[in-house]
């Protein structure tokens, strides 16, 4: 049987957009160049970075095994955190019942987990945690320290970051 012209050439791309389509993948850490595929050279290196979804400050945690995504309210004093995958895209569920984190110095705030019966989350099943402070309300930069999280089968300790810059 004949393959159609048309078909062939669909064939032929596919390889093509599946690669334009994978995007950061974990091969795709070649920053040297720009959008513009002008060479910058090692002394011109580009940071890895990713959105957090909710505009707070990213949180690397490994070598971006997965993320904390730190986000203030300033007005209603509160901080929260959400567990997220490497690529800061999907919500990891953990089964702490909170997430102690160092600000300052002070002694740690601990965030309790959030459950959330919109998404089934619940305490010990969570991606979100939160805690008030009436500093929180007045503090908008700050360094800060994770002692201890673990994330499937994962330790993380010690995670130092600055609020609002992160780790990345």
């Amino acid at each position: 049987m004949k393959t159609s012209p048309m078909k062939a050439l669909i064939v032929s791309l596919l390889p093509v957009v599946a690669l334009i389509l994978s995007g950061c993948g974990p091969g795709d850490h070649d920053h040297d160049r720009d959008h513009a595929g002008h060479d910058h050279g090692p002394a011109h290196e580009h940071k890895h970075e990713h959105e957090a979804p909710h505009g707070g400050a990213a949180v690397v945690l490994g070598d971006e095994a997965f993320h904390i995504e730190i986000v203030r309210d300033g007005e209603a004093g509160t901080l929260s955190a959400y567990v997220l995958d490497g690529h800061m895209e999907n919500f990891v569920r953990v089964t702490n019942a909170s997430l102690a984190i160092t600000i300052d110095g002070r002694e740690a705030l601990q965030l309790g987990a959030v459950a959330n019966a919109a998404t089934g989350e619940t305490v010990g099943d969570t991606s979100q945690f939160a805690a008030g402070a009436e500093w929180l309300k007045t503090t908008t930069n700050f360094s800060a320290v994770i002692p201890m999280i673990e994330i499937r089968g994962q330790s993380f300790t010690n995670v130092a970051f600055k609020f609002p810059e992160g780790n990345e």
